[in-house]
């Protein structure tokens, strides 16, 4: 780190509070600490197009004094769904709803981003066939028997995603949003470029680290080309998929520096996959959910590398732990997700009061294998979601009961077929 830097980190401990205002390198100011970690909306049409409950939704975060809103999904090919109502934006999309959107989204001083993915594999398989990736490599720990085996993408193919990836950016600046961010965790498209276990290509896409980033940095180049030096792009990136000869905290760390180094303007630190869904906090240590961040630690390391933006997401429930986290100088921004779903005016309150906090209820039907079947971890809140899109009020004490006969109801069987953010 240059010592610029190592200055900028040591007044950024000392001075950052919640409600501090952030600028970017290039320019555009964040108004407080607090960033809205992507979430699964589920709210677009059968064209994928986003229904205008999303405006609603995104307006009501805003008046509630979130600083940064990351969108849920937004794939940037129409035939690569995760799930069956993700929204697309891509050239066939129509762009009203989407300014819509993004104006709702930058109500009261907020910033709104779309979060930019391409599933690769991981497409359920009620949705397509035959998935692509960098690799024929299956899924494994019996996501096979939802997920079928991918074929390995030609470099034909890589280059017209890259090039979807910068479409889709191109139009969300045209479409009114602030920035961008890149979904590059959780074991989709990109993620499964830079881990040795899904991508076992021997071309220059595969092999060494080198070549297993060379997809998110050509895709960083493309996006960059199209918006320009001034439009912000960020990136979601694992810590580690935390699985035997996968994407390793070293490879990680590799990855974050040379992305800093060609500008990338906000990273925001995640971790797990489909097999391992670290970002939900399984198997986290006491000392992890102690300090209620999931990721600090390996944030504390990336710091004494770059001096680029980071958010830590995952765990945080209390303004005395998102201070805390600041204090440390490892993190400039506080992700937070499902608190928000549950109360969107989470962010005001947090602000107002050092010492708010938020538990969320342990959700459970009473029936184990129901709840694992319902998945009521996701579906529950995004019942909370689309209450909100509706111009409802969440219900803190929503029926998990309720949830899943309702998510039969209007999806069938298919909307428990297993997903994440």
């Amino acid at each position: 780190m240059t010592e610029q830097a190592a200055a900028s980190a040591v007044d950024n401990k000392n001075t950052a509070k919640l409600g501090t205002s952030f600028t970017l390198k290039n320019g555009q100011t964040i108004k407080n600490r607090l960033f809205k970690s992507a979430m699964s909306e589920q709210l677009g049409t059968k064209a994928h197009d986003p229904k205008p409950g999303l405006a609603k939704l995104y307006g009501r975060w805003a008046e509630g004094g979130i600083g940064l809103s990351m969108t849920g999904n937004v794939m940037v090919d129409r035939g690569a769904l995760g799930e069956p109502k993700n929204v697309v934006l891509d050239e066939k999309s129509d762009l009203t709803e989407f300014k819509n959107w993004a104006q709702a989204g930058k109500k009261n001083g907020s910033h709104i981003w779309p979060q930019l993915n391409h599933p690769g594999k991981q497409i359920p398989n009620f949705i397509v066939d035959v998935p692509v990736a960098p690799s024929a490599i299956a899924l494994t720990r019996g996501l096979e028997k939802g997920f079928n085996k991918p074929r390995a993408l030609t470099e034909d193919e890589i280059l017209v995603i890259i090039q979807k990836f910068a479409t889709a950016a191109k139009l969300s600046k045209q479409a009114g949003f602030t920035g961008v961010q890149i979904h590059g965790a959780h074991g989709y498209l990109v993620s499964q470029f830079l881990s040795p276990r899904h991508n076992q290509r021997d071309d220059q896409w595969g092999g060494s680290l080198e070549n297993r980033m060379r997809f998110v940095l050509s895709i960083y180049h493309a996006i960059r080309k199209e918006v320009g030096e001034d439009f912000p792009i960020g990136i979601k990136l694992n810590s580690a998929d935390f699985m035997k000869g996968g994407f390793t905290e070293e490879d990680s760390m590799q990855v974050v520096k040379t992305l800093a180094d060609v500008g990338i303007d906000l990273i925001e630190i995640s971790g797990g996959t489909y097999e391992n869904p670290s970002m939900m906090g399984s198997d986290a240590k006491k000392s992890t959910i102690a300090r209620e961040a999931y990721f600090l630690e390996y944030a504390e390391k990336v710091r004494a590398l770059v001096d680029t933006p980071l958010v830590v997401t995952g765990g945080f429930r209390s303004s005395k732990a998102m201070q805390a986290a600041l204090d440390t100088g490892a993190t400039d921004f506080i992700g937070i997700a499902r608190t928000t779903a549950v109360d969107p005016d989470f962010p005001n309150k947090l602000i107002a009061d050092e010492n708010h906090q938020q538990q969320l209820k342990k959700l459970t039907t009473g029936k184990p294998a129901i709840d694992k079947m319902a998945m009521l971890d996701i579906t529950w809140y995004e019942a909370q979601l689309a209450r909100m899109a509706n111009g409802k009020k969440p219900k803190p004490n929503l029926s998990e009961w309720g949830v899943f006969f309702g998510t039969l109801l209007n999806a069938g069987i298919y909307a428990f077929r297993k997903r994440r953010a």
